[in-house]
């Protein structure tokens, strides 16, 4: 197979663009079925003239249905797309950054999408589908979900479907509020991945950071003592990865906290702590919800982070040695992979 590739990438170079443009066509759909042409176009980062020549194509080849309602996978298309998975995965090299990335980083497992999301949007939308598709792999029947805010779970809230042998799981807010949109909040995000995934939602009404005595009171509160038994109940978690100094300013932190990030070179933030190059941490800012000591105590955890300006804050996350699987771009990967 691999000498049949080679031997066609050299007597047709632009093979391997076609495929793969085609394969991300194919996968979308697969994801996101039914849908509309615009809203595909959208996902994909194309033009609809372009999309529509791709669409025509993979119709004509037996490969999509096209009606009123959107397009779907045939059974051949969906054949097709499994048998693609690996192989694009191997020709593209992914494979080879994946198993690398998995050593440097001791992570699980790993999952490289193609591009680079600080510069291509519609990567955050192969990312959230790449997320998807792995909870989809790893939840079990009446599974409790725990899930972060961000930019990033926000796409993965975009794109969630109802999960396989209809597993209708409840999702619960992992964390408080940080004060930003509405939509990149755990809140908002909990309750679209449940609305999506055909589940249930449970919510966490309380501000992400608080003081002492704040913490001793709301925690006490019996409405939310019960989320918070739910979340550390949660059999999988999944979270993003934040720059030290996006995430510090984004909780509108003071300028003695922002002074003191700079100076301990904080590059990492997760679950209220930040973190250096070594994987230190610098400092915990005092939050309501999941804690980082207790995340990994027998459930999936899946990060999902990627752009080659988080590569430094995924390095330093890993110091920590958590054993949870990782979804990021090629941005990232290489950044993390080239860095001194």
């Amino acid at each position: 197979m691999d000498d049949l590739i080679n031997v066609q990438q050299k007597l047709v170079p632009d093979m391997l663009e076609v495929m793969t443009s085609r394969y991300r066509v194919l996968q979308s759909i697969r994801f996101l079925q039914p849908i509309g042409r615009r809203t595909l176009a959208s996902n994909l980062g194309v033009t609809e003239r372009v999309l529509r020549g791709e669409v025509t194509f993979l119709h004509e080849q037996g490969l999509i249905d096209m009606s009123s309602s959107g397009m779907r996978l045939t059974q051949e298309g969906d054949r097709l797309i499994h048998t693609l998975d690996d192989v694009i995965s191997d020709v593209s090299g992914r494979a080879e950054l994946e198993k690398q990335l998995e050593k440097q980083l001791g992570a699980t497992d790993v999952v490289v999408i193609p591009g680079d999301s600080d510069h291509q949007p519609w990567v955050k939308t192969e990312l959230g589908l790449a997320c998807v598709k792995v909870m989809q792999d790893y939840a079990e029947a009446e599974t409790i979900i725990g899930v972060t805010g961000g930019t990033t779970l926000a796409a993965v809230a975009d794109v969630m479907r109802p999960f396989k042998n209809n597993v209708k799981p409840l999702f619960i807010s992992a964390r408080g509020g940080l004060g930003e949109q509405a939509e990149n909040q755990a809140n908002t995000i909990c309750t679209k991945m449940a609305y999506k995934a055909d589940g249930h939602y449970r919510l966490l009404h309380v501000p992400d950071q608080v003081s002492e005595e704040s913490y001793q009171i709301m925690t006490a509160e019996p409405s939310i003592h019960e989320v918070l038994q739910l979340i550390d109940s949660a059999g999988m978690i999944v979270h993003g990865i934040g720059d030290a100094k996006t995430m510090a300013e984004r909780r509108r932190s003071s300028e003695v906290l922002l002074k003191k990030i700079h100076q301990e070179r904080a590059v990492a933030e997760a679950f209220g702590y930040y973190f250096n190059r070594d994987g230190e941490v610098v400092h915990k800012v005092k939050t309501i919800g999941l804690q980082l000591e207790n995340i990994y105590e027998n459930r999936t955890v899946i990060a999902v982070a990627g752009g080659h300006s988080k590569a430094q804050a995924i390095q330093a996350y890993y110091q920590q040695g958590p054993s949870s699987i990782l979804i990021t771009d090629e941005g990232a990967a290489r950044g993390i992979l080239n860095a001194e």
